[in-house]
């Protein structure tokens, strides 16, 4: 009675070590990276390996992963060492076909990356920039959201906390530093801004956005104040600059050009929520022109150099 047991017991313990090399077999035929015999008719043989064997050549298949035989006389060498050469140096890697939602991103960012110098484009995901020159070369410096415990982000993602007039009579908003970490070395310069709208955002374009002068105090700098009458009127005290807000091209971008030229100091861009709302978390910046050179900068490619 024991020995059909026996049986069984080895028949499953073979068939489980079959099993098992054929994983493997399927394994290994997947880290191998995958050749072609280019025939001379034009067609090929998609193999794992191959050797010549006098004038026949003997190759495993890449799609029944069986060894088979093939005249010598039938393979193209020249191009079948083309491919193989253009296959170890990365040449023929295979991207990943993009989703029709992705073409569609792509596109749209294409469509946005304007060009607003000789090879100076803005990106196409959007953010706030200022144009600016440091050392005679233009340059788009990107101006990150600024506030109390923000996230810092690079694309046109916003935070919008506003003041609560009803917390009390007068409340400012301010900033840490008596510094922006970003400095214009031009007295005038101009400033891009795409960022998303917001769900409750409907102000015009042309009073969306303004330019502000920071007062410095304390090692701080007040970016506005705004003060509440017992009625509940609300009305601003900063200092706002003249400038031209308007819309760039058919994209996303809305450029922001000063009337005027500023003086040496510290300034934002900021977003009106509503005639008497602003976001409290506003674009900094200031205006230097003895102040280092901006980190992470937008710049024209290099031209290359010819030999005549």
């Amino acid at each position: 009675m024991r020995r059909p047991c026996l049986n069984r017991l080895l028949c499953l313990a073979l068939l489980a070590l079959a099993a098992f090399a054929v994983l493997r077999a399927g394994e290994v035929h997947a880290q191998q990276k995958t050749k072609r015999l280019i025939l001379k008719d034009g067609s090929y043989q998609s193999v794992v390996k191959y050797e010549v064997q006098g004038n026949r050549v003997h190759y495993l298949s890449a799609e029944r992963y069986e060894w088979e035989d093939i005249p010598s006389s039938q393979v193209d060498w020249e191009a079948t060492k083309k491919y193989e050469a253009d296959l170890s140096s990365g040449k023929l890697a295979t991207k990943r076909e993009e989703t029709p939602e992705e073409k569609e991103e792509r596109e749209k960012e294409e469509a946005n990356s304007i060009e607003i110098g000789p090879g100076l484009r803005l990106p196409g995901s959007g953010g706030v920039f200022l144009l600016d020159q440091y050392q005679g070369k233009a340059e788009l410096a990107e101006i990150v959201q600024n506030g109390s415990e923000v996230n810092q982000g690079t694309n046109k993602n916003t935070v919008r906390p506003t003041l609560n007039p009803l917390a009390s009579t007068k409340q400012s908003f301010e900033l840490k530093g008596a510094h922006a970490q970003i400095q214009s070395h031009v007295p005038r310069p101009t400033l891009y801004v795409d960022i998303d709208e917001g769900p409750l955002n409907d102000v015009p374009v042309s009073d969306r956005f303004r330019i502000v002068r920071a007062t410095t105090k304390s090692g701080v700098r007040i970016v506005g104040i705004l003060k509440i009458t017992a009625t509940g009127k609300t009305s601003e005290l900063n200092t706002v600059i003249p400038a031209k807000v308007e819309k760039l091209g058919t994209g996303e971008w809305v450029k922001i050009t000063p009337m005027g030229d500023f003086a040496p100091g510290e300034y934002a861009v900021v977003e009106m929520l509503g005639t008497n709302e602003m976001n409290l978390y506003v674009w900094d910046f200031g205006v230097n022109p003895n102040a280092p050179a901006n980190p992470n900068t937008l710049k024209p490619p290099e031209k290359a150099v010819t030999n005549n």
